[in-house]
């Protein structure tokens, strides 16, 4: 593939001087990808996208997980187009709004209510606002080796980047971590009775060992802490109705988006009753400034989420992802095999919702072996942060994929042997948490 950037490189530097960090989601900052291969997309087809110098590239990045049946998928887009005829937004509450909640409420076991919003982070801090207000408790216990769950300063005052969040508010935050059930009893061992709610994500990249997430609801429910599921990224994509009914879990509190909407602004927080009603306008106590925004229910939005949905249901979308990412798991594996990469690539997660590791001469993890890698599949067609499918990956563009992988991880070989000095053409990429740049 001959790639010319010129028309990208001239839009990046107008981008960094107008959107701090070039990028209004770190994730797709340009530390996050090799120098001399900006990419700045233009448009998307299924699981193809154009940057704006016409280069096309299978995508795996699925803007952020979020886009999971295809970009531009018509039925979506036409679904929320015909609502916006209809008008956007309005002084009452919209027919569609009620539709779209029943639809929510009806797949998803543990909700009751359900309220919108349009981020993840909007929703996961209320629900652990609601979890302080029900419990009158301060202390949040987060998952410590899960990546994220909001941009708000409860969790990223947990974070190496702490700026401007004050000590108070980070000493709220507290940490276990994800099969180590020893560190959420020591949790609740060190803050008797000052634990409001724990707050996890059903899976990462490692499956739950020994019963451990039901072991860690049994904790919070006999030490009076609220169990909040985090389905941004699990939900719909695991399973139809959550990662909560592929692991036979019954939160108290559950959050919702991405996948939902085919990359439309969505979110939602569901629960139960008990939970969801301090936000409601019909209980005799205090009441909770909930979530209250001017744009939750926008009608588009969700009409698109509704019609998702209802294709969710029609397709089962979410075995297509399992099969899809199993193929590609089997070709990567395969060409690793050939090139005796075992011990310095690979690739983890669950098939729908794959990563890939990259490490070193030394086997120690390596964001400079990861630029090298991100630099030859641009190179070769592919735009790959990881390893996300969608429903728009057909068996000949996870063929093509694996073909291009393979001659990455051949560069790649003889970079470990030779010196990756050799063959990188760019600074190393960054993690996208950090105290400095």
């Amino acid at each position: 593939m001959n790639t010319n950037f010129d028309k990208s490189i001239v839009l990046q530097k107008k981008i960094n001087q107008l959107i701090p960090g070039g990028a209004h989601t770190y994730a797709k900052g340009e530390d996050q990808f090799p120098e001399q291969c900006p990419v700045i997309i233009d448009r998307g087809k299924g699981c193809r996208v154009w940057d704006v110098d016409d280069n096309e590239y299978i995508e795996y990045g699925m803007g952020l997980r979020a886009v999971i049946l295809g970009h531009g998928y018509e039925p979506v887009v036409e679904a929320a187009y015909r609502q916006a005829l209809l008008g956007n937004n309005f002084v009452r509450p919209a027919a569609i709004e009620a539709e779209v909640a029943e639809h929510l409420v009806n797949l998803i076991d543990s909700a009751e209510m359900v309220k919108f919003a349009k981020n993840g982070s909007d929703v996961t801090t209320a629900a652990v606002k609601l979890a302080r207000a029900y419990t009158g408790r301060d202390l949040v216990a987060i998952c410590g080796d899960q990546p994220f769950f909001s941009v708000d300063d409860w969790f990223i005052g947990a974070t190496p980047m702490d700026a401007g969040i004050p000590q108070v508010t980070k000493d709220l935050t507290v940490k276990f971590y994800y099969n180590n059930l020893d560190s959420v009893q020591a949790l609740f061992n060190q803050y008797p009775n000052q634990i409001a709610c724990l707050i996890m994500e059903a899976e990462k990249y490692d499956l739950p060992e020994n019963n451990f997430l039901h072991e860690v609801h049994r904790l919070c429910r006999e030490n009076g802490a609220l169990f909040i599921l985090d389905e941004m990224i699990t939900g719909f994509r695991y399973h139809l109705r959550g990662a909560q009914k592929l692991f036979g879990l019954d939160p108290d509190l559950s959050t919702f988006g991405k996948a939902m909407g085919n990359g439309f602004a969505i979110a939602a927080l569901v629960g139960k009753r008990e939970y969801m009603q301090l936000g409601d306008l019909y209980h005799s106590g205090e009441k909770v400034f909930l979530l209250s925004t001017t744009h939750a229910a926008e009608g588009p939005g969700l009409a698109a989420t509704l019609e998702t949905m209802k294709i969710f249901e029609r397709e089962n979308v979410t075995e297509f992802l399992l099969n899809q990412g199993e193929r590609l798991t089997a070709g990567i594996n395969q060409a690793i095999t050939e090139h005796q990469l075992e011990d310095y690539f690979g690739v983890i997660g669950r098939p729908c919702n794959l990563v890939y590791f990259t490490r070193d001469q030394d086997k120690k993890s390596s964001q400079i072996f990861r630029t090298l890698f991100l630099q030859e599949t641009i190179k070769r067609g592919l735009l790959i942060p990881n390893l996300i499918v969608s429903f728009a990956h057909s068996d000949k563009d996870i063929d093509q994929t694996i073909e291009s992988i393979a001659e990455a991880l051949y560069v790649y070989r003889r970079a470990i042997d030779e010196g990756i000095e050799k063959y990188l053409l760019s600074r190393p990429v960054k993690p996208v948490v950090r105290r400095y740049n």
